[in-house]
This record gives C-alpha cells, structure tokens and sequence, in this order.
C-alpha cells in the first residue's frame, strides 16, 4: 500500500489535534496514523468504507462460486 506522506500523523498529533486528522481526511481521502514510528491506523471517510465492504462481500461471493464450479461434481453426488 503506497502512502501519501502528507496524510501521515504521529498518535501524539492525532491524540491533540483530531481536528487536523479530519481535516486531512476531508482533503486526500485518508489519513495514516503512526505508532512507534509505524503505520497503525488508516482513517476514511464513513462512504468510503461502505464500499470497501461492498467490494469484500463481492470477493466472498465471486470466490465462493469458483469453489462451488470447481467442485460441482461433488455437490451433485450430495443432492443424490
């Protein structure tokens, strides 16, 4: 995951200043929250996290088909 390092804040700042976070949210989308020196925590928008988990159901769905394609003949020797 590639990260802008202008959406970079250490906790300290974040603890202090959650208005700056916001405020960075609001103009790139995110921002990174850095612990030990680390990135800890990603804040997002609340839409864009509805299609972030949109996007994840549709991965389970689409990988449960292959799975349910790839073994079909042994869901039709369980519907005998």
């Amino acid at each position: 995951m590639n990260i802008n390092t202008e959406t970079i804040v250490p906790i300290s700042d974040a603890n202090r200043n959650f208005s700056k976070v916001a405020r960075l949210v609001d103009q790139y989308g995110s921002a990174v929250i850095m612990k030990n020196n680390a990135p800890r925590y990603i804040i997002y928008e609340f839409s864009q996290a509805e299609a972030m988990q949109a996007a994840a159901d549709d991965e389970v769905i689409a990988s449960s088909l292959k799975l349910m394609q790839r073994n079909a003949h042994v869901y039709e020797e369980l519907a005998k």
